[in-house]
């Protein structure tokens, strides 16, 4: 059965579509409430399924699949991502990989109820990615286009008492110009769309007369919040009925909000007519006197809103429950986000319905295992992306008054052409059928706020993965007369939530990139400055910028972060450059991108919502970086939801409510260097640290709500640190363990210019001023270019250096030191760099020339004196004559040291 061409307020040429399976989210009525005789009874098809990938046609009922996997649904057959296992992550041991893309089958015997007089008998398919064919007892039921909704067929006519044979074949092949997904938005994205029937498949059992069913998956009763003031709320109903049966059906619709005890807060009827064959609107009102509202998390107070559907002897024919909640939204350009009128700063995360373990097809236990976590960070907003999510999280949501933005999966691209023209007609109907099927199932869900349309479309000439000829970047069309399309479907459905996009690229300092940003009532930013390009401290400004550029327009970011690989540390967050498309992603430079950040997004009241990206890290197949493969690091807990990443405990301090107190570095065991800045997240009005039971001191009201103590010196062996917050009323602590070899007490040995701890060299630590650099060749996503550095001992320090006019302050304790220094010189010519060293204002090395020296280029140079300290610092000062100075390694040791080879 098609589409019926009902749409709030929308004309029904603008709704013209492909003939195609509607789509549906399972009414929240409990099964365990259904009276058989009289509503709809719903069985949910888990067990039993058999599964196969590819192979030849599997629609005939008497085929053998005796050899095919058993599995349950939900479920899917891919799983991607791995981390290094150093990265030590729980169930890496053993772990399969199956990046397979293309066809899968599946099979299940089931005996169908015997239907009621002039019932009917529906399929529903919670999701199948990227698309579906189904037949029943080899008669085809239909197709549906889309991974990420509800789909349904009407089944009456070909199920059959007893058994039968149910077949369905979904396809997650990367789209490809005249494939069977070339329309199966997202066409690409930075991440990976699973395969398979990875949410729950029904049986549902309807009377002839009955909600629709056939509305692109909506449950058929929707409600909208009109009014509220004067002690009361005016809450709008729409029902769309359908009559399937062969006679004409009279009776009453009637609707209820029940509040949380099950009173009947309102209620409200009217006659209807439905001749057989025929489907109807009715519009109802209902009024809840002194209503509690949904105040998101402060009260997120549901009721909910039942509507029955009752012939004219009072028999109810079929019956539905809904979440109701009492609210309304404003969005305000200066003074942003409001629940009710009252002021909510919106803060949260991404998040994409990716699991290490169960993949795409998730139990609803493990979602609200995540939903937890997210929870505990004090996060009070989710981004779902960049995809339709399932019923799961939006009932976690309204429950806990998280406010919600959901996105259908136009991303990136919007064509397949390498002339990158307009959309083409099926790829801007598949985005219109998401996105009304997008909004449909998700309409009564109080927790959503925002449906976007697409996500990063304005790359422009940079777009990646689409190069013309020879690499030549090609102008792509301007999409924003398609996202106006988008957003007017929005603005008729809803007019009551506003139509949002996030932009990438459109910052000062570009100009190809189109502004895709006015297509839409509200934007969101996805900026990476400190990452990607410019500095952290830029994006302050940025956003000052967008706002204004379009002071009418509300502005929210919709992503910021950085990767964090968990067994990649540094001494120092400047130390050197990272690699945002390589190996360099310390865990320490993801938290300290974030401390940079959210100060000046808390800053700027204007900004009516922000979301990190992102919660936990999840599968791609693009991505080769930090510690993992397939992996998008970003996250600030891992894959597994096993390990939460220092960053995660910086936003608990800043967001919730809860006392927190957190040491980081607690997978930065063993310790380079003698001497480390110990750091601490804490919202505790005091807080103390301990170093093998000896105070080091108290902090009181952290800046940042990070407390420092600097230049901690460890002991030799186990270092025990605690952390103690007092609380108003009680004391919350956090303690780690790091390790410290003997010979690295009061030792230094510094990778200058490398941003890394590795191989037993601190990162570059305890500079002032200079530039780090690298004689080896970086490119975002590409393999690194090694130098040849005529050495393979120490290659690695020698490749990296500092140069400038620049300073090391060594805190090193009184005694005879042996001073090593490590040069190569990488670009410069005899005569052209020239340079003096003095060690506590004495010369120590003078007109030093390395290219004259070692006559060849990336020849190591090693340069050794001794010198008497006082009392610490070591001050080693770098003062160019000629030219930059430069240093490749630094190695202080006490004369009684060993030098390390």
């Amino acid at each position: 059965m098609g589409h019926r061409k009902w749409m709030f307020g929308v004309s029904l040429a603008l709704l013209a579509q492909p003939m195609h399976a509607a789509q549906a989210q399972t009414s929240l009525q409990p099964a365990a409430q259904a009276t058989p005789a009289e509503v709809r009874k719903i069985t949910v098809l888990a067990d039993g399924w058999r599964f196969r990938k590819g192979g030849a046609d599997a629609v005939d009922p008497r085929l053998d699949d005796s050899t095919w996997e058993q599995i349950q649904v939900p479920h899917s057959w891919n799983r991607v991502g791995t981390y290094d296992p150093a990265a030590n992550v729980p169930g890496m041991a053993g772990r399969k990989i199956d990046d397979y893309m293309g066809e899968g089958w599946y099979r299940l015997s089931f005996s169908a109820p015997q239907a009621r007089p002039d019932g009917r008998l529906w399929l529903e398919f919670g999701a199948a990615s990227r698309t579906a064919e189904v037949w029943l007892n080899g008669t085809r039921l239909g197709a549906h286009t889309g991974g990420f909704s509800t789909f349904r067929f009407d089944a009456t006519s070909v199920v059959k008492p007893g058994a039968n044979m149910l077949v369905v074949k979904v396809d997650n092949s990367q789209p490809a110009a005249g494939g069977p997904t070339a329309s199966a938005i997202p066409l690409v994205g930075d991440f990976f769309v699973q395969g398979g029937l990875y949410r729950p498949v029904k049986l549902i059992e309807t009377a002839g007369a009955h909600f629709a069913l056939d509305d692109f998956g909506g449950p058929g009763i929707y409600a909208r919040t009109e009014t509220i003031g004067s002690g009361k709320a005016e809450v709008s109903i729409l029902g769309r009925l359908a009559n399937q049966s062969a006679r004409t059906t009279e009776g009453t619709i009637v609707v209820r909000a029940l509040a949380a005890d099950g009173s009947i807060a309102a209620e409200a009827s009217q006659p209807i007519r439905l001749e057989a064959g025929a489907s109807c609107e009715s519009k109802l009102a209902l009024t809840i006197s002194s209503p509690r509202l949904w105040q998101g998390m402060r009260d997120p107070y549901l009721y909910s809103l039942e509507a029955e559907l009752r012939d004219r002897r009072g028999k109810v024919l079929d019956r539905l429950r809904q979440p109701l909640g009492i609210r309304q939204f404003t969005i305000d350009p200066d003074k942003g986000f409001a629940i009710n009128g009252e002021h909510v700063q919106l803060h949260g995360v991404g998040y994409h319905q990716d699991d290490m373990e169960q993949g795409w097809a998730m139990s609803s236990a493990r979602t609200a295992e995540r939903f937890a976590t997210i929870r505990d960070m004090g996060a009070n907003t989710i981004r779902l992306t960049h995809y339709q999510h399932g019923p799961d999280i939006h009932n976690l949501a309204d429950r806990a008054g998280v406010v919600l933005w959901d996105e259908i999966g136009l991303v990136t691209a919007w064509t397949l052409d390498p002339k990158q023209g307009d959309a083409p007609p099926d790829i801007r109907a598949q985005a219109r059928q998401q996105l009304l099927e997008l909004i449909r199932q998700n309409y009564n869900h109080p927790s959503v706020a925002v449906w976007s349309v697409a996500n990063e479309v304005d790359f422009g000439p940079n777009r990646p993965g689409f190069l013309g000829d020879s690499g030549r970047k090609i102008t792509p069309a301007d999409p924003t007369p398609f996202l106006k399309d988008l957003a007017l479907v929005v603005s008729k459905e809803d007019p009551q939530r506003h139509s949002t996009l996030a932009t990438c690229c459109e910052r000062e300092d570009t100009s190809e990139a189109p502004i895709v940003a006015t297509a839409v009532d509200v934007v969101g930013a996805n900026r990476y400055f400190g990452w990607y390009y410019g500095k952290a401290s830029d994006l302050g400004r940025n956003l000052d910028f967008l706002h204004a550029r379009r002071p009418r327009q509300p502005q929210a970011i919709s992503e910021y972060g950085a990767g964090g690989a968990l067994s990649l540390h540094t001494d120092n967050p400047l130390g050197g450059p990272i690699d945002a498309g390589g190996r360099v992603q310390p865990e320490e430079y993801q938290s300290w991108i974030h401390e940079q950040s959210w100060p000046q997004i808390a800053a700027r009241q204007h900004v009516w919502a922000s979301w990190l990206w992102n919660s936990f890290d999840f599968g791609t197949l693009t991505r080769k970086e930090g510690d993992a493969l397939s992996i998008n690091t970003k996250g600030l807990i891992s894959f597994d939801g096993a390990v939460r990443k220092d960053a995660f405990y910086y936003y608990r301090a800043q967001w919730s409510a809860d006392p927190t107190v957190h040491v980081n570095g607690r997978r930065y065991v063993n310790r380079a260097l003698p001497v480390t800045d110990v750091r601490v997240y804490s919202n505790a009005p005091s807080t103390e640290l301990f170093l093998n039971g000896r105070s080091l001191g108290m902090r009181a009201d952290c800046n940042n709500r990070i407390c420092v103590w600097p230049e901690v010196h460890l002991d030799a062996g186990e270092n025990r640190v605690e952390a103690v917050g007092q609380f108003a009323s009680t004391k919350v602590s956090d303690s780690l363990s790091w390790q410290l070899e003997p010979a690295r007490l009061n030792a230094f040995r510094i990778d200058s210019g490398n941003i890394l701890t590795e191989q037993g060299w601190g990162s570059d630590s305890f500079f002032v001023n200079g530039r780090a650099g690298s004689a080896d060749r970086r490119s975002r996503g590409r393999p690194v270019v090694l130098a040849l550095i005529e050495t393979t001992e120490l290659r690695d320090q020698l490749a990296t250096y500092r140069e400038g006019t620049f300073a090391y302050r060594i805190p090193v304790g009184p005694g005879r030191y042996q001073v090593t220094l490590r040069f190569i010189e990488p670009s410069a010519q005899p005569g052209e760099r020239v340079f003096t060293v003095t060690a506590n204002g004495r010369p120590a090395l003078v007109k030093l020339d390395i290219a004259a020296v070692a006559n060849k280029a990336l020849a190591p140079v090693i340069r050794t004196f001794s010198i008497d300290v006082a009392s610490g610092p070591l001050h080693l000062e770098f003062t160019p004559e000629k030219g930059q100075a430069i240093v490749s390694a630094l190695e202080i040791v006490p004369v009684s040291a060993p030098v390390m080879k």
